[in-house]
């Protein structure tokens, strides 16, 4: 039976109780946003005409961040409640005359194919249909002083989840009536759809759908994606470059005063490449000059930064997360000590880890070999990477 079902993908919260930085579903989650995540899973699923997602007016770099690489149209600017930000997602639909919509919360990131296609059959089924879960736990109504009332019989209580699929021009016309009538206060799709008089049905949810809200739901979500990731491999890096005339190093992506420069095709930064190759090593690959050959003119003054951003997102790619590098800089001068939190960070930045996943070691060669004579700067890298299980 052909189906016409596009979904529209909630992105517009500010996800206060999330914790202070940036709103929660553009927050990294082993390497990738929440919001990408979603991305990733409806791209995935044929059966989709359209994905159109809302965002608050601030958010427009993060979302191109997110969405970078998928073929999306514009994003339609969200209200101040969720409500709101619906509405304008189906308005901006409005035009492709979908037989059916899916409401997906951004910061559900860990919704399943099979659940997905299960709310397109429920909805084409019963024109409103919400993903739930059984409660377990015992559940108590309680006075505004904190006293126990009565015990509520969980048999009839279901937690609810998206994506919640229904007819499209039903829920567009209900929300439009909604507008009209002043109300703006529904917590969900559902909820709006009872207040209607729709019958809304139910179809099982997902118990890893977990919707993140607290700081304590994204330590839950990197443990699971840790769990997934059960393919722990390890690669090793080498780089050497050779001093020569110049003001500066860069090591580590910093630059550091110094009375020469390094010497090489791109910027010789010698820790990001001997990183490169630790990356690349992990994924049996190749190395940084099978991808950026010296002969190859547009890498002449390259910064180094661009290939190790190359070599996570390979790592990316295939599903996988760093769980930790570990650098060691062989070199009478400059000092690295001073540097060596600077280093720490710039590396975490453009891996998209935090700096507490990043050693930075350094030691001399005792005054032995031409690294002795202060010819040039090696430096080692070990990168512990984790793939999914094949």
């Amino acid at each position: 039976m052909s189906l016409n079902c596009v979904a529209l993908v909630v992105a517009a919260g500010r996800g206060s109780r999330s914790g202070e930085g940036i709103p929660k579903q553009y927050r990294l989650l082993a390497g990738q946003s929440a919001l990408r995540r979603s991305l990733e899973l409806l791209s995935g699923i044929p059966e989709l005409k359209a994905i159109q997602v809302v965002i608050h007016p601030d958010d427009l770099e993060f979302y191109r961040d997110a969405a970078a690489g998928f073929d999306l149209p514009a994003p339609v600017f969200g209200g101040a409640t969720r409500q709101e930000s619906v509405l304008a997602g189906l308005m901006a639909l409005e035009a492709a005359d979908p037989d059916y919509v899916l409401i997906h919360d951004a910061a559900r990131a860990f919704a399943t194919p099979a659940l997905i296609r299960r709310a397109i059959e429920a909805g084409r089924d019963t024109g409103a249909a919400l993903p739930a879960l059984p409660v377990v736990d015992t559940i108590k109504a309680v006075d505004t002083a904190g006293a126990i009332v009565r015990t509520v019989d969980r048999n009839e209580l279901r937690a609810v989840q998206t994506p919640q699929a229904f007819a499209f021009k039903t829920l567009l016309d209900v929300h439009r009536r909604a507008q009209r009538d002043g109300r703006n206060d529904f917590s969900d799709d559902g909820a709006l759809a009872e207040w209607a008089g729709l019958t809304v049905s139910t179809f099982p949810g997902e118990a890893t759908n977990i919707k993140l809200t607290t700081p304590d739901d994204f330590k839950r979500a990197e443990a699971m994606l840790r769990d997934n990731l059960s393919d722990i491999r390890t690669g090793m890096g080498f780089d050497v470059h050779a001093f020569g005339p110049g003001d500066h190093v860069t090591l580590g992506g910093v630059r550091i005063p110094h009375d020469q420069g390094l010497t090489g095709h791109s910027d010789a930064d010698v820790v990001l490449h001997a990183l490169v190759d630790a990356i690349l090593g992990a994924l049996a690959d190749g190395d940084i000059g099978a991808h950026f050959p010296p002969s190859d003119p547009q890498w002449r003054g390259a910064s180094s930064d661009r290939f190790l951003k190359f070599a996570v997102e390979r790592l990316k790619a295939r599903g996988g997360i760093i769980a930790n590098l570990d650098i060691t800089v062989v070199s009478e001068a400059p000092k690295i000590g001073p540097n060596r939190d600077a280093m720490r960070a710039r590396i975490a930045e453009i891996a998209g880890i935090t700096p507490d996943r990043v050693g930075v070691k350094a030691t001399t060669n005792e005054g032995m070999g031409f690294i002795g004579r202060r010819e040039g700067i090696v430096a080692y890298a070990m990168a512990t990477i984790r793939l999914p299980a094949s």
